[in-house]
């Protein structure tokens, strides 16, 4: 195929082409600001191993109900309504590896970067949140 194919597809085929530039565009974008993003993305197996060789605190931003029903072993809830950086369970952990962790990831990546704007030095968010981490196998705790 030469460039005067391709140009005549391109041609033809305008919609494919804008579909496939805007979608090009698109996964760049995201690769970006992933790449400059100030805090770490971790998967489940990643957060074991930090746990126990940093002593992670881990923040679970659920509803409370959500929580009682399962949160990983050893975190804490802050709802994400009343999140303040400041808060009495992170005024201690500014130094401390911080692992944000909401359901499904959402909501736990913006907390993850106010506790990156507020001066904490080790922010890590747990990509895929509970969900990932129980596709992972690994155990939930029940209530408070």
């Amino acid at each position: 195929m030469n460039y005067d194919e391709l140009l005549a597809f391109a041609s033809r085929h305008i919609f494919y082409v804008i579909a496939l530039v805007g979608i090009t565009l698109a996964l760049g974008y995201t690769e970006i600001v992933r790449l400059f993003r100030p805090f770490k993305a971790l998967r489940p197996a990643a957060l074991t191993a930090l746990i126990n060789r940093e002593n992670a605190l881990v923040v679970d931003f659920s509803a409370i109900n959500d929580f009682e029903k399962g949160h990983i072993p050893g975190s804490k809830n802050v709802v994400f309504s009343q999140f303040d950086p400041d808060n009495k369970v992170l005024a201690n952990a500014k130094a401390l590896p911080v692992v944000a962790v909401c359901r499904n990831g959402q909501a736990s990546e913006g907390a993850a970067k106010r506790l990156k704007a507020a001066g904490f030095e080790h922010v890590y968010w747990l990509d895929g949140g509970i969900a990932a981490w129980q596709q992972a196998e690994l155990p939930l705790v029940k209530g408070r």
